[in-house]
């Protein structure tokens, strides 16, 4: 063998001696960079489902706002509701309070004036007496006209079966029908609602 036949051979042998270190070396850096693209995988598989449950969590804490909107604005409703109720509630009772007492003053009203009328029957009559009968109806009425009660019923008014109670009927000539042609009691309401109706009597020709 020539010297040059064995510095080939011996290059050869080099060769085949690097190979399996060459080898292991790709497949360290094969593994690293698969390592690598893995990591990254991982890393963008937990941020998507990072961004998926702070999206859950948004969605979550924005119906929940809705939620407490709602039910806050049923409660301020409810509240008004219950105001409103109240409200109404005291002025019923007000009223009634007021209408059963300005019944029992009525009855006061018609012996006033049942007296007065005596007393303008009568051929003679202290006349001091007549005026002090005369002040106290004119202050009772005055006190319940303050408080809305006004009397209805009047001689020569059509009748009107929401404040008139028609007690009789007669023919009169020369008088339209269905006009009151005498007052028996006087009627009253209270704030515009009947507090009694007016007892009368009507032409009915």
């Amino acid at each position: 063998m020539t010297k040059h036949d064995s510095a080939k051979e011996n290059q050869h042998t080099e060769a085949a001696a690097e190979a399996p270190e060459q080898s292991q070396q790709q497949e360290e850096v094969v593994e690293e960079v698969v390592e690598e693209v893995a990591a990254e995988a991982t890393s963008a598989d937990e941020l998507t489902d990072r961004i998926a449950a702070l999206e859950l969590a948004l969605s979550q804490s924005e119906q929940s706002a809705e939620e407490a909107k709602d039910r806050a604005v049923r409660a301020v409703a409810e509240m008004e509701n219950v105001r409103r109720r109240s409200a109404q509630d005291i002025e019923k009772a007000h009223k009634f309070a007021l209408e059963k007492f300005a019944n029992e003053l009525l009855t006061t009203v018609d012996n006033l004036e049942r007296a007065l009328a005596v007393a303008a029957e009568a051929e003679q009559i202290n006349s001091n007496f007549l005026e002090g009968i005369e002040l106290t109806h004119k202050s009772l009425l005055s006190t319940l006209n303050k408080f809305g009660v006004e009397a209805v019923g009047e001689e020569g008014e059509v009748f009107n079966p929401d404040l008139h109670q028609a007690m009789s009927m007669q023919a009169v000539e020369g008088k339209e029908n269905n006009t009151i042609l005498a007052v028996m009691q006087k009627g009253y309401t209270l704030s515009g609602r009947l507090l009694r109706p007016a007892m009368v009597m009507v032409v009915k020709n």
